[in-house]
């Protein structure tokens, strides 16, 4: 058998007795989120057509590049 040569990385979060559960969940969480895997697991979902997914793209670009001139222009009238 063949090993794919993707990065494969498990998991550990060490918790010790008596750590809330709730604390624990969102620790995983917010490892997954870190790594990405949440995004990927979302993008996998469902098919999505490559003029769509490079659309998407283009408008997520055009929404940054208008949120971070906004900031600018907030910060140079104040000057």
């Amino acid at each position: 058998m063949a090993e794919s040569k993707k990065n494969k990385e498990n998991f550990k979060i060490s918790i010790g007795d008596g750590f809330p559960v709730e604390k624990a969940l969102r620790k995983f969480k917010r490892l997954c989120d870190s790594y990405g895997i949440t995004k990927t697991y979302k993008a996998r979902q469902a098919y999505q057509k490559p003029s769509i997914k490079a659309k998407e793209k283009r408008e997520a670009a055009e929404k940054r590049r208008r949120k971070t001139n906004s900031k600018n222009s907030r910060y140079r009238a104040k000057i």
